[in-house]
């Protein structure tokens, strides 16, 4: 009988190597984030978080679990980020209570209108003019820096989309079974969003822009870029939030 196989964390020659062949992402993390958080967040803050995070994915990396470094060490580099934003607290009380009336508004009005809100619909459903509510956006824009990593439960410590992403190592059928329902609504969710914001939303997460080239490819501001990009994330929680209270 063959003895059971254990896992060893890598040598330090190896986390070595990662880390020194992985470098460049500390930078490319860094850069789409840097204008998404409040100025007294630098970059050197956010490339000392990043490295940190590197650092723990060269330790804590399992090739038998068939993932790309590359994609587990960038989780972890956006978690030590969002860590870090968290810990300077430059995501205030009042921003999260902000955060959490528009999220709440937009399922209202998605109830309501059975489509997706228009911007001047949602502003009116919060009391605001138009350039308020787009001021509003800007406020909460640099939740798209960590948005996979934002609950969609109606607390804190709840479900957040990166846990609710396609998992290739799902142990059973039912996982798998849910996980593939959950992915076929996010891509329903996704077409019922604006052409500006799907294209936003391809071109970020997708074809790995900044919000300043996506800005120069689309002919709009750079500020407008993050409010279509704060609202297109806002919708999809709400739409994500009010599936899963309907599975309860």
């Amino acid at each position: 009988m063959n003895p059971p196989e254990y896992y060893y964390p890598p040598a330090n020659d190896q986390r070595s190597r990662l880390v020194e062949e992985h470098l460049p992402l500390v930078n490319f993390l860094v850069e789409r984030m840097v204008t998404q958080v409040p100025a007294s967040m630098t970059r050197d803050d956010l490339a000392s978080a990043a490295m940190m995070g590197l650092l723990d994915a060269a330790n804590r990396f399992d090739p038998t679990r068939g993932i790309l470094f590359k994609t587990f060490a960038e989780h972890r580099m956006r978690g030590a980020m969002l860590d870090e934003a968290r810990r300077t607290d430059w995501f205030s009380r009042s921003l999260r209570d902000k955060q959490t009336r528009l999220t709440r508004a937009l399922e209202q009005l998605e109830q309501q209108l059975g489509r997706a809100a228009e911007e001047h619909e949602i502003a009116e459903a919060l009391e605001l003019d138009l350039e308020s509510y787009r001021d509003l956006l800007t406020e909460v824009s640099h939740l798209g820096c960590v948005s996979l990593h934002q609950t969609i439960d109606e607390y804190e410590e709840g479900r957040t989309f990166i846990d609710n992403l396609p998992d290739p190592q799902a142990v059973t059928p039912l996982e798998a079974m849910e996980r593939r329902e959950l992915t076929r609504e996010l891509a329903e969710h996704l077409e019922r969003l604006t052409e500006k914001e799907r294209l936003v939303i391809s071109l970020y997460y997708y074809e790995e822009l900044t919000q300043k080239e996506i800005a120069e490819v689309l002919s709009l501001t750079e500020g407008r870029v993050s409010q279509l990009h704060s609202q297109a994330l806002h919708k999809l929680k709400a739409r994500l939030s009010s599936t899963l209270k309907r599975r309860r």
